[in-house]
């Protein structure tokens, strides 16, 4: 692409080949930006995937862990509850279920908040569709 800093201004030059110019450069504007929004929805889904699989690694990781630490505190509070595991296993389980909803609260919080790139993108896009559509129709 090269860009016109300082366009030749022929004199000569008619309204019908001003429109055509304009019109073509509508276009390429139009094709543009249709290239950067699939561009960014690529980077986007690319960016998804590669989170996922993270999430993925983390998320078998954080059950092993996690069935670990469960049988470690059902252990410790029913010896402190002189042999009575079925009070860990309660106390326990009532303290994961919490920990549990506010980590589903806080996901869900974040995963609500809007993505400005790809909305911006689509924003701008659909200003120069119409901005296009009008300068053919005059």
């Amino acid at each position: 692409m090269t860009a016109r800093l300082n366009p030749v201004i022929d004199p000569e030059t008619g309204i019908p080949d001003l429109i055509r110019r304009l019109t073509d450069d509508s276009k390429r504007l139009v094709s543009d930006e249709v290239r950067l929004a699939k561009l960014e929805a690529k980077d986007s889904l690319h960016r998804a995937a590669r989170g996922g699989i993270w999430m993925a690694l983390a998320l078998g990781i954080a059950i092993v862990m996690l069935v670990a630490l469960t049988v470690f505190l059902v252990t410790l509070i029913g010896r402190l509850a002189n042999g009575h595991m079925w009070i860990g296993a309660l106390v326990t389980g009532v303290l994961e279920l919490a920990i549990g909803a506010w980590l589903l609260k806080r996901g869900l919080s974040t995963y609500a908040e809007p993505s400005y790139t790809l909305a911006e993108t689509r924003g701008a896009l659909t200003d120069t569709a119409h901005w296009a559509n009008g300068v053919r129709q005059r």
